[in-house]
């Protein structure tokens, strides 16, 4: 049996500088030796929706975070976009400066990571559960990828991958994801959508095959 261990810190995070917003998520990370399971915090409660609440986007409370109203209307997204390869070279940059191997960008991965962005913007929510329930870990496995390692960053509310990124190397467990020594593949993605009180929505989902 495979061994998921799951970090799910309890708190949303405040990007360090900002006198406001915007959000990083609750930490998501699972590497799968063989053993026992380990579910993570809130699957208990996801696993008890009915199939109707979940069709609706309902999710237990404590599970996501929603941005206060108005909350980002001060910012300017008019050129807020996200190119692929520049994510990929701030991210290997990073790695490398603490003596950790490239990264490359994964089809399925980035195919996860904007599902994921554009379930959260419809949604206007932050988390790491689906609309469908499901967590990070089960995007992955039923893409056909075979993880053995996944792990998962969202944000909200950033202007540009320099935002986000510093945002999660701020924060440790953001952080660790990206340091993760065995991590071979990445997907990456950003949902902008104005009518949101969010108004984007990036996914960065980590991992290495079987």
């Amino acid at each position: 049996m495979k061994l998921l261990k799951f970090t799910f810190p309890l708190l949303c995070l405040w990007l360090a500088g900002c006198s406001s917003l915007p959000f990083n998520d609750p930490i998501f990370s699972a590497v799968s030796p063989d053993t026992k399971v380990q579910k993570p915090k809130g699957d208990e409660a996801v696993a008890a929706l009915s199939q109707k609440e979940l069709a609706a986007g309902k999710l237990p409370e404590g599970t996501y975070d929603k941005a206060p109203v108005g909350a980002f209307e001060h910012r300017n997204y008019s050129r807020v976009k996200l190119n692929p390869i520049e994510a990929l070279n701030l991210i290997n940059q990073y790695r490398a400066s603490k003596g950790l191997g490239k990264v490359s960008l994964d089809a399925t991965l980035t195919k996860i990571a904007k599902t994921h962005s554009n379930d959260l913007a419809k949604h206007d929510r932050i988390s790491h559960y689906g609309s469908d329930g499901s967590n990070p870990w089960d995007r992955v496995e039923r893409s056909g990828y075979r993880p053995q390692l996944a792990a998962e960053n969202v944000g909200t509310g950033q202007l540009s991958i320099k935002e986000v990124m510093q945002g999660w190397k701020d924060s440790p467990g953001h952080n660790k994801n990206l340091l993760l020594p065995d991590a071979k593949h990445i997907g990456i993605a950003l949902v902008y959508n104005p009518k949101t009180e969010y108004k984007t929505f990036w996914t960065l989902v980590l991992g290495a095959k079987l």
